[in-house]
């Protein structure tokens, strides 16, 4: 009976360590491997990368059309453009013309 009630005490005992211990490899796991953990981390490295070369494209192809509009502005519209513009939506580009584009 001694033997069993030291045994009772001896679990009753480790209970608490046991549970600490538990809780702090639950934390110490969700810091690995969590949603916002270490190895998560290259994750949104990449995509912060892949964010920012989206970015420079979306910011060239802006740049672009603000130029195109600042040629289209109706107190002094570029001819090139206008003539281009023109001929496109009404169909009167022939199938034979050649378009030389000038950078």
């Amino acid at each position: 009976m001694a033997h069993i009630a030291k045994l009772r005490m001896l679990l009753f005992s480790a209970i608490g360590p046991a549970i600490a211990m538990l809780l702090l490899l639950f934390f110490a796991g969700y810091v690995v491997l969590g949603s916002n953990g270490v190895l998560a981390w290259g994750d949104y490295t990449r995509q912060l990368h892949h964010a920012k070369a989206e970015l420079k494209q979306v910011e060239a192809h802006r740049n672009e059309l603000r130029n195109r509009v600042d040629l289209l502005n109706p107190r002094r519209v570029d001819p090139d453009l206008s003539d281009e513009l023109i001929r496109r939506q009404l169909g009167v580009i022939h199938h034979d013309e050649v378009v030389v584009p000038l950078n």
